[in-house]
């Protein structure tokens, strides 16, 4: 196949098709006319491989059997040679047990199934470049690269407004009480910007369902941590970040999640951002309701003492750092004091 590579600077929204069928080949074009995405098309596993070898591709969408090797083969292939491309495979229900146990041993993103539903194809491969760009942008590891993740996965629940910014303030306030080193401050910084950033694949109707979820909303919800560390481990950014991303739902009673640990099994820098987080959504407006007044915030805090949290961390946060906060004029207490 001769293929023809746009030229551009900018190669984060570039999805490669491999398919040895030209009449898929040919359709990719029509279904992907209006995403925003550049489209990259060839027949060839071999032929994928050069052009992964030239340039920057966000994206690889492998058909699952082709003569020269198998989609799943290629996509291994292409982890190895080029990490942060995003790997979908297009497969028959016969190979699906196949493309989960890839799923599993991280070889693929995702998998499409033939025949595939085109909005559902779209919408697969649309998440896979918005997580390549958020990837990158994260990589660059400085303030407002992260604090631009941060912002715009707020985009998805204007109540959230400002929320990673207040977390990442009240909690490198609370890890320098600790005395931790400028390290681990530093990660507690980034790691509160980056908190959230697993809601990327939450539905902003659950996200800003005003009622109470049900079971199964909330079994959305809570894969929210595993998603975002899943990113910051992509973006190969320092364990204590992806601590407080993964383990900043935990609770001291072990009843958290994802991981269910308890007590000191709990690292400690997401213990730090955990009270931050809940503070901040007590004295902010929710979807739900309206915020606690300040006082009420800390009733609720101190019934959590000792099941939700470490007695210790809360105390040095209600005692030292709540103090600090009140007497600060900054835009970070916008949302705390009413």
């Amino acid at each position: 196949m001769n293929l023809m590579i746009p030229e551009s600077s900018d190669m984060s929204d570039t999805v490669l098709f491999v398919d040895d069928e030209e009449q898929v080949l040919n359709s990719i074009d029509g279904i992907f006319s209006k995403a925003d995405v550049t489209v990259l098309k060839t027949a060839s596993a071999r032929e994928a491989l050069e052009i992964l070898d030239q340039r920057t591709v966000a994206v690889i969408v492998s058909d699952s059997q082709m003569p020269e090797m198998t989609g799943i083969d290629l996509l291994s292939k292409i982890r190895d040679v080029s990490p942060d491309t995003l790997r979908i495979l297009m497969t028959a229900p016969s190979d699906l047990a196949a493309a989960v146990d890839a799923i599993n041993n991280g070889e693929l993103f995702r998998f499409v199934l033939k025949p595939w539903d085109n909005k559902f194809f779209v919408k697969t491969v649309q998440e896979a470049v918005s997580r390549y760009k958020i990837i990158h942008t994260i990589k660059h590891g400085d303030d407002a690269s992260l604090l631009s993740v941060a912002k715009e996965v707020e985009l998805k629940d204007p109540f959230t407004t400002g929320h990673s910014e207040r977390v990442a303030h009240y909690s490198t306030m609370l890890a320098e009480l600790f005395g931790l080193p400028e390290n681990i401050k530093k990660a507690v910084k980034h790691g509160s910007y980056l908190h959230d950033c697993g809601k990327m694949r939450v539905p902003e109707n659950i996200l800003n369902k005003k009622g109470r979820l049900n079971k199964d909303e909330y079994e959305i919800i809570k894969n929210h941590p595993r998603w975002g560390a899943d990113i910051a481990i992509q973006a190969r950014l320092p364990e204590q970040i992806i601590n407080i991303i993964h383990h900043h739902h935990e609770r001291f009673d072990g009843s958290g999640y994802p991981s269910g640990m308890k007590s000191d099994e709990i690292p400690f820098e997401a213990q730090i951002v955990a009270i931050a987080d809940v503070y901040d959504a007590l004295t902010s407006d929710r979807c739900y309701r309206t915020r606690f007044s300040d006082e009420k915030a800390v009733e609720i805090l101190l019934l959590m003492r000792g099941n939700v949290f470490n007695p210790e961390i809360i105390d040095k946060f209600i005692n030292d750092c709540l103090q600090q906060i009140r007497q600060e004029p900054s835009p970070h207490i916008q949302n705390t004091l009413s």
